[in-house]
């Protein structure tokens, strides 16, 4: 990978990781779960180690096993789990369909 000197570069760079929609579902189930654990962990106390375990068990399984490409996790790892909570809140809002075109990603497949 040639070095991301900024966000914007990332960001496309990103989406082209995520290519697949099961990738991306994958990484929304793990999104949508560190939000389920950090409510259980505030409302109890406990709980806290699973949200990086939800978030990135998804995430590096979607990456290994389906898309087959290294999480960005591993070099960007702070532009990553921006990236993750934007995707995810594009993609709720029904607004990451043209982040992903600009990317040049088929935001279907």
């Amino acid at each position: 990978m040639a070095r991301i000197a900024t966000y914007a570069d990332f960001w496309r760079f990103y989406l082209r990781e995520h290519a697949k929609a099961r990738t991306r579902r994958l990484h929304y189930t793990g999104t949508a779960l560190t939000f389920v654990f950090a409510g259980l962990a505030l409302a109890s106390g406990g709980w806290w180690v699973m949200v990086p375990v939800a978030g990135y068990g998804f995430a590096w399984y979607a990456h290994f096993r389906v898309e087959r490409n290294r999480p960005a996790t591993f070099t960007h790892p702070l532009w990553s789990l921006l990236s993750d909570y934007r995707m995810f809140f594009l993609w709720l809002s029904g607004r990451l369909g043209t982040h992903l075109d600009a990317a040049g990603v088929d935001s279907r497949g």
